[in-house]
């Protein structure tokens, strides 16, 4: 059975709108489903520790804040979420985001050359279209994991393309081209707030 993630962006604000005390000063600020929509676990690991060990995860079981808004608490209690957790906006800012994992990846890390001809830019992991097989000459499951099968650093070039066994970064295991929409928003909600004043809240189901 899958995972998925579940959350809301949180930001602090300085007063009550309804002057309700027991109303918390955290605001549920954008609902996570509007801005992601997929299961990814690599991501889930390394930020959250869920589903995911290759990284000493920035934000595991940290659980509810104690200053939950009262809209995530009642949403999390209602869903019945599993291992929550949050990050502020500050930590994300200040992570190290070219730290390697523990171990080599499994799957194949696929590069494509720039139009300068002297870079590489990373694409994707894994050997989607069956590009990597027909280079590499590896069949069944040594092409579907050569890093568990091909010693770190093994490469494979065919043209525009170079296939490298490595180690994944937390930069490619939180890809940004999935998640910089949420990065927007709090990045812009920060400016405003103070970078401290924004957080991830996340549950899984």
């Amino acid at each position: 059975m899958g995972t998925d993630i579940s959350g809301y962006i949180e930001c602090k604000r300085d007063y009550r709108v309804d002057f309700d005390e027991t109303d918390s000063l955290w605001h549920p600020a954008m609902d996570l489903d509007h801005l992601y929509d997929r299961r990814d676990y690599s991501a889930f690991g390394c930020l959250f520790g869920v589903r995911d060990s290759s990284f000493e995860p920035l934000a595991a079981d940290r659980g509810l804040p104690d200053d939950v808004s009262n809209r995530v608490a009642q949403l999390v209690e209602e869903l019945g979420g599993r291992s929550p957790s949050w990050i502020s906006w500050a930590e994300l800012e200040g992570a190290d985001w070219d730290k390697a994992a523990e171990d080599v990846d499994p799957y194949v890390h696929e590069y494509i050359r720039q139009a300068s001809g002297d870079d590489w830019r990373f694409h994707a992991r894994g050997n989607h279209d069956g590009r990597f097989a027909q280079v590499s000459g590896l069949e069944g499951r040594e092409a579907l994991c050569p890093g568990q099968h091909c010693a770190e650093g093994t490469e494979w070039s065919d043209g525009d393309r170079l296939f490298r066994v490595e180690r994944l970064t937390r930069r490619q295991a939180v890809p940004e081209a999935h998640w910089s929409p949420i990065w927007t928003v709090m990045r812009t909600l920060a400016a405003r707030h103070g970078a401290e004043y924004v957080r991830l809240v996340v549950w899984f189901d």
